[in-house]
Formats: structure tokens, C-alpha cells, sequence
């Protein structure tokens, strides 16, 4: 995994308080975002008003670095989930940083790779079954094989397009099976090859 703190040399973070809003769906991108403390929702909003959350960030994540490297507007939200630190990267930090570390430049093609394949990926799973959904919200999550994800039921619904109780309903029929190990705010995935297999049921 990179070591994205080498992006941020000579910045200072911004404390965000829990509730307020880091970027807006809709706006030009002027630069992106690292998280370096807590935790951020992104989330998309539609016209009638609704949100559907797609990702929760964690420290050490990147975030709105899509649209700031194609330079369209943004095409998620992100709020600060609990208070965070925050460093904001513009192309002139962005420059520095490559310079001063050009051994960042692969990973940073390859993060923007599985950024752009969660987008297809969340894009295809709004029409399939609720169980391919939610395990291929699972797979999708950035965590060690067999390490525990840190996610409520409703979290997973809000960010699948299901009710919590079909979340519960279906992480109970996975766990009865065997595929995951249900905890307390989190689910662990002890195969991934058995899951994948019913990711990709029809």
C-alpha cells in the first residue's frame, strides 16, 4: 500500500467537525483531499432528494481525487463522520510531491484504477439481487483478507440501496452459510473465493 503521508510533506491538516460537509457534489475540483484522522462518508445525491452513500473513509485514505484528476465536477459529497484532520492537496503540493517521490506516481494509477472499477462496480450492483449486493460491498471493502469490517447494518444498506432489515435478513442468511462471521458494528469475510462465487450468481 502506498504511503500517502509523502503527498502531504509541508501541509498542515484542517480539523473538521462531525456533521460539515468537506466537498460538494456538483463542484469544480480545485484539489483532493487526505484523510489523516476519523472517518468521512461519501455519498451521492439524487434529485428527489435522496442519499446513497458510497464509500466510508478511514485515516490513510484519499478522497475526490477522481474528479480532481479528470477535472469534472464532482460527482459525490463528502462529510466529516466524527471529528478529522485533513490535509488538502492541491496540483502544486501534487507536483512537489512527485518530484520529490516519483515512486508514488504507479500507485497513485493504480488507486485511481480500483477508484474508477468500485464506480462500475456500484453502478452494476443497483440492479442485482439484494444478496449479490451486499456481498460485493464486502469484497469491495479495503481491508486485509480475514480482517473485520467496520460497518452497521443500515451503513451497508444506505450504501447498497436496501433497507436495514433486508441488510440484517441477508448478512444472516450469509452468516448461516458460512461466508461471514457477524460482530458487533462489523462483518468478517473468512473466504473471499466462496463469496465471490455468489457475487457473481445470476
Amino acid at each position: 500500500m502506498a504511503n500517502w503521508d509523502l503527498l502531504a510533506e509541508g501541509c498542515r491538516p484542517r480539523r473538521y467537525r462531525a456533521g460539515q460537509l468537506i466537498y460538494l457534489q456538483g463542484a469544480r475540483p480545485d484539489c483532493f483531499y487526505y484523510l489523516v484522522s476519523g472517518s468521512v462518508r461519501s455519498f451521492i445525491s439524487t434529485g428527489s432528494g435522496e442519499e446513497r452513500v458510497l464509500a466510508i473513509h478511514r485515516s490513510g485514505d484519499l478522497m475526490g481525487e477522481a474528479s480532481f484528476f479528470d477535472g469534472c465536477p464532482r460527482v459525490t459529497s463528502a462529510m466529516a463522520l466524527e471529528e478529522c484532520q485533513i490535509l488538502t492537496i492541491d496540483q502544486g503540493q501534487l507536483d512537489r510531491a512527485f518530484q520529490r517521490h516519483p515512486e508514488l506516481a504507479l500507485p497513485m494509477l493504480q488507486h485511481l484504477a480500483r477508484t474508477v472499477r468500485m464506480l462500475s462496480d456500484h453502478v452494476e450492483s443497483s440492479s442485482l439481487p439484494a444478496r449479490q449486493r451486499v456481498a460485493r460491498w464486502l469484497l469491495n471493502q479495503p481491508v486485509a483478507e480475514g480482517a473485520p469490517i467496520k460497518a452497521t447494518h443500515e451503513g451497508i444498506g444506505q450504501a447498497v440501496g436496501l433497507s436495514r432489515v433486508t441488510v440484517s435478513r441477508v448478512l444472516g442468511e450469509l452468516s448461516a452459510l458460512g461466508l461471514v462471521a457477524l460482530g458487533y458494528r462489523s462483518v468478517t469475510v473468512p473466504d473471499r473465493t466462496e463469496l465471490e462465487a455468489l457475487a457473481q450468481e445470476v
